[in-house]
């Protein structure tokens, strides 16, 4: 049975967390109780993204991370993007000039929970690692990567990878993708 909605912000009571991104989550759909502490995965994704050196001279930041169902995203994928189908992860970066007061408003997520689990379970990896992973790309996209030419890919996959390396979470890209031993646990 899925969980009630609810609201949390992560930004305070997160010891260390880097001060320039404050991630709020939505409990929107679906079951997300096999993923056990899902606001700790979230946050700590968020966490390692901010601390990533190459993002330091960002201005605060806020983003909405919505835990939603297939069902959902598959209708805000068809209305958005064309696409009748569900996907993993939708990205909505803030209009231009939404966030000129600080924090600034940088966007939302929206994770679907059923192709998460299925495509974790088809690539073998733990369902909160590929839920990590979709966070630090969700932000990614909010903070202006792409993926639309190869460079662009690269670039983007590379700065992942480094993230995620930092939270123990292997290369979600498959080349050389050895488990890196998590600190700080």
């Amino acid at each position: 049975m899925p969980e009630e909605s609810d609201s949390r912000s992560l930004s305070e009571g997160c010891r260390g967390a880097p001060l320039w991104l404050s991630l709020d989550i939505l409990h929107e759909a679906g079951d997300w109780s096999r993923l056990g502490d899902r606001d700790a995965l979230i946050a700590a994704a968020g966490r390692a993204l901010a601390a990533d050196p190459r993002f330091a001279a960002q201005a605060p930041s806020e983003a909405c991370v919505a835990l939603s169902d297939d069902e959902t995203v598959r209708s805000l994928n068809s209305r958005f993007r064309g696409k009748d189908k569900p996907t993993n992860v939708l990205s909505f970066p803030a209009l231009e000039g939404f966030g000129a007061t600080s924090p600034q408003s940088l966007g939302d997520i929206v994770l679907a929970q059923e192709t998460i689990e299925r495509e974790a379970l088809e690539q073998g990896v733990p369902a909160a690692h590929h839920l990590q992973h979709l966070v630090v790309h969700g932000l990614l996209h909010l903070l202006g990567f792409d993926h639309e030419t190869e460079a662009q890919a690269q670039e983007m996959e590379g700065i992942e990878i480094q993230i995620l390396a930092t939270l123990g979470v292997a290369n979600p890209y498959g080349e050389d993708a050895l488990f890196v031993q998590a600190h700080d646990k």
